[in-house]
């Protein structure tokens, strides 16, 4: 059981750790802010009155651009030996600038090479800004990384609309670009170092709680051993107390055999000619077959509760474990003549015994179950304490989860890319 614990919070640090090392080492900048663009196209085509204009709201500067407003128009690379380019990352890109046009702004596709290698083919080119279409129709645009392109600027747009302009282009139909400074977004307040905080917490967590679980079964372990071993002493004294004490045979016209006598208190029997009974020191009497049993496994009268393995003398290290028996000195607690005097009957065969002690005014003793906890209340417990601790787990487990999935997402609405 403690093996199984040690290796849980074990195995948890080693997937937590590898999947820290796996993590993209760009995701370190995932945390940073970035800038919205505002993007107004303007589509002018032949033959056509007034001019067709939309908007692109979901523009983002790159991480190295400088966050300026631009105008210009929107030229694609040429084909390179017959085929279209539209990424511009080979050597040959060329772009095709009419003589009356001031500023230009170059539009390519997402892929093949990093951003700085475009947006530096495209300024070799004196482009004034560079924009970027994804290459994946259902992502949003990322910010990019582009250290070292100078003052172009670079914008990062959808696949969806970085086509529909292509598609302008590729009719050779003028479009004109507006980009504009947007809204300023904040970083995000779950990084990866959060991510890896909130790791080593979880797994220094649940170490702290299964090193108290073996601490716990340990000591469990100790507890059983230990009444174990005394409930074999308590049984071994047990056996000693019971040989020595006084057994008889009922006879005819025996006090126990008349109708008046009190049965039996284990079998309520009445005692019968030839019948053997146990004489206790207490002076009260059972069938021996009866008696037995019982003494060997509680040490007690069954009907006073007197602790024979005192009462004779055979007191053994600790009292009885399994049923806390009479104790005498408990039974006389308030005057020790009491106790002496109590002893002195036991030795007188005439004498009442005990029994008067039922009215003597002394308080009644605590029941076996008010002392020792029962089976049932330990099982209670110990289901209870399970169900704790496994609700911990599941609570914690839960809590680590919902950390990584939010981190998660967190990390892939902010990412920052290089190409």
């Amino acid at each position: 059981m403690g093996g199984a614990a040690r290796a849980g919070p074990a195995r948890l640090a080693a997937l937590v750790l590898l999947a820290c090392s796996l993590w993209p080492a760009r995701a370190d900048n995932a945390s940073q802010e970035y800038y919205t663009a505002l993007i107004n196209v303007t589509v002018r085509e032949p033959g056509r009155g007034a001019p067709l204009t939309f908007r692109i709201d979901r523009g983002r500067y790159g991480l190295d651009s400088p966050k300026a407003e631009v105008r210009g128009q929107v030229l694609a690379p040429l084909p390179i030996h017959g085929v279209a380019d539209h990424l511009g990352c080979d050597p040959q890109t060329r772009f095709f600038v009419p003589p009356n046009i001031k500023q230009w702004i170059a539009l390519l596709q997402r892929g093949n090479c990093t951003f700085k290698e475009k947006i530096s083919r495209a300024a070799f080119h004196n482009a004034v800004a560079v924009v970027i279409y994804n290459n994946k129709s259902k992502e949003e645009p990322v910010t990019m990384t582009h250290p070292g392109t100078g003052d172009i600027i670079a914008v990062m747009i959808t696949e969806l609309r970085g086509k529909d302009i292509l598609s302008y282009l590729e009719k050779n139909i003028s479009v004109q670009m507006t980009i504009a400074v947007g809204t300023r977004i904040p970083p995000k307040n779950f990084s990866r170092s959060s991510l890896i905080f909130v790791s080593i917490s979880f797994i220094v967590l649940m170490i702290i709680s299964s090193a108290w679980l073996i601490f716990y079964f340990i000591q469990k372990i100790r507890y059983t051993n230990a009444r174990d071993r005394n409930q074999r002493r308590l049984g071994d004294a047990a056996k000693k107390a019971i040989s020595k004490l006084t057994t008889r045979t009922v006879k005819k016209g025996d006090k126990e055999t008349d109708p008046d006598f009190d049965h039996c208190a284990v079998c309520i029997e009445s005692y019968k000619q030839n019948d053997v009974v146990r004489i206790l020191p207490c002076k009260h009497v059972f069938h021996k077959s009866c008696v037995d049993p019982w003494l060997s496994e509680h040490c007690t009268c069954p009907m006073c509760k007197l602790n024979i393995l005192k009462a004779l003398g055979i007191v053994p290290n600790l009292p009885c474990t399994d049923n806390v028996a009479f104790d005498m000195e408990r039974l006389t607690r308030t005057q020790a003549v009491n106790r002496r005097s109590a002893l002195g009957d036991l030795a007188s065969d005439n004498a009442l015994g005990l029994e008067p002690l039922r009215t003597s005014g002394i308080s009644p003793l605590p029941q076996d179950g008010e002392l020792t906890p029962r089976a049932g209340e330990i099982n209670i417990a110990v289901t209870k304490e399970w169900f704790i601790i496994a609700s911990f787990g599941l609570l914690s487990a839960l809590t680590l989860c919902y950390m990584i999935i939010r981190a998660t997402a967190s990390l892939n609405a902010n990412e920052v890319e290089w190409f």
